[in-house]
């Protein structure tokens, strides 16, 4: 599932903080929000499934009108567009989001006599 995918950052970051990643979790608060969730994921999953063919579609309908020399311009910005987005996707999904959740877990404090308990209850549509 996709949804398990996205949350390993999550459980990496549990790890960090010292934490039990299996005991971590995520809930959700109203009855449709997983629901709504996951048709959300499908439906961001599927534009970017979908995307390099839009992208060669809008570019094959606008190449006709290019003098060759403008054609020629546009195509570093094709081959280093997806690789670009790889890379940026890549660096949040393996280092700027584990950190980000790191930080956020290691702010709960644990309650003593005169400290209360505040502890991290994340939910699903807020992860996400």
């Amino acid at each position: 599932k996709l949804f398990n995918l996205l949350v390993i950052p999550f459980r990496w970051a549990t790890q960090w903080a010292g934490l039990d990643p299996h005991k971590v979790e995520l809930i959700y608060t109203a009855p449709q929000e997983f629901f709504f969730t996951q048709v959300k994921l499908a439906m961001f999953g599927g534009m970017v499934i979908a995307f390099p063919l839009i992208a060669t579609q809008i570019y094959k309908f606008i190449a006709p009108g290019l003098y060759k020399n403008e054609r020629n311009a546009f195509l570093p910005f094709l081959i280093a567009s997806p690789i670009l987005f790889l890379m940026g996707a890549s660096l949040v999904y393996f280092f700027f989001t584990p950190m980000v959740m790191w930080f956020f877990l290691a702010m709960q404090q644990t309650g003593t006599n005169d400290q209360v308990q505040i502890s991290l209850l994340p939910k699903v549509s807020e992860y996400l």
